[in-house]
């Protein structure tokens, strides 16, 4: 009873919002949202396509664990600082956001539990990828991610019957576990192999990185490409929803920076533990509400994770481009200042060194 009563409210509000036709052959249609029936095409092109992502996605994390050395990924769990603040970050900063979004925009308290589910969930593994590119430390993301996922076994039910309960009885959302846990597997195995190699074959480990930078970003183009194709016909959704998709990971990214400076972290970490706090795991969440509401209530909301997802990449693009150019100005600033040191007094540099007992590079000779 309490069911078909939550659905009329949503029914009926939605209604009131209504501004857009669903498609003809839409099988649930409120006026702000709609679905289409799934078509034999796309089953099948789901199925291969999830194949194929799968292997890829462990290739990309075979990957980046040759980029892990063992010694410092094992003192940041000795000394667990980083991980510390990428966990209040990640359980703390992200689900008070959404349940402030959800409050401001005063969107329908289903809406408002997908949000609050999303920022609940743990890091995405496109993460590791984007702070690779942005001279992050890898051992730090990895370790960031792993322990994320792990304890989201505990922490989602608890954030969830804090932040929801004014919307839903918790109970209601069902976590699978079953995905969590193939999530931390998936992750672990094939990052564990990459550090071995790492430990054991350097110089191969180097070149296994830069094929798998490069297949990272193919995974990632094809994820949100894939996304698009599946669920081409619900993206009929309320303009609220797209506005705090597009907000969300921005406050992610930026929230998860400024507390990682605030803690004392340096540069390079807070790059890492920004990444780490803004790009979720959309797939899991997608999960989630799938296994949670029922088709009359997934119309309002069963695209969002996809929204927050090209948000998300969108907004990691932009600062991988900020930092690339930041980083070939500085580079490109640094090399000039010390051409006019040497044309200034190319002795200097020689003497000084002869003075203090150092080396002469190459450079000076």
């Amino acid at each position: 009873m309490q069911t078909y009563l939550l659905s009329r409210q949503f029914n009926l509000r939605s209604l009131a919002e209504n501004s857009t036709a669903c498609p003809a052959n839409a099988t649930i249609c409120s006026g702000t949202s709609c679905v289409l029936p799934e078509d034999d095409f796309n089953v099948v092109l789901s199925t291969i396509l999830s194949t194929v992502l799968t292997i890829m996605l462990a290739l990309v994390m075979f990957s980046m664990g040759c980029n892990v050395e063992l010694k410092k990924f094992w003192g940041h769990v000795k000394r667990p600082w980083g991980i510390f603040v990428g966990f209040l970050c990640q359980f703390g900063i992200m689900p008070l956001t959404a349940f402030l979004l959800s409050v401001i925009f005063n969107v329908l308290p289903i809406q408002a539990v997908v949000v609050l589910i999303i920022g609940c969930c743990p890091g995405g593994t496109a993460s590791n990828v984007i702070a690779y590119w942005v001279d992050g430390d890898m051992d730090l993301s990895i370790s960031m991610t792993t322990c994320s996922t792990l304890l989201a076994m505990g922490m989602m039910p608890l954030c969830l019957f804090v932040y929801t309960k004014i919307w839903t009885d918790s109970n209601a959302i069902v976590l699978p576990y079953d995905s969590i846990g193939i999530s931390l597997v998936a992750l672990v195995i094939p990052v564990s192999f990459g550090i071995y190699v790492n430990h054991k074959w350097p110089g191969k480990a180097k070149i296994i990185l830069k094929i798998g930078s490069i297949l990272g970003a193919i995974f990632i183009v094809l994820t949100a490409v894939v996304g698009g194709i599946l669920y081409k016909g619900s993206w009929i959704i309320s303009p609220k929803l797209w506005i705090i998709g597009t907000i969300f990971p921005a406050a992610g990214y930026s929230l998860g920076f400024l507390l990682a400076r605030i803690a004392g972290l340096s540069w390079h970490r807070c790059r890492t533990v920004s990444l780490e706090t803004g790009m979720q795991n959309t797939q899991l969440c997608s999960a989630i509400i799938q296994l949670s509401f029922t088709p009359e209530q997934l119309d309002l909301m069963f695209t969002f994770p996809l929204i927050y997802s090209i948000f998300q990449l969108l907004f990691a693009g932009l600062i991988l481009g900020g930092y690339r150019v930041y980083r070939r100005h500085r580079v490109k600033a640094k090399t000039d200042v010390e051409k006019t040191e040497e044309k200034e007094d190319p002795k200097s540099t020689s003497s000084h060194a002869k003075t203090n007992g150092g080396y002469i590079s190459n450079e000076t000779k």
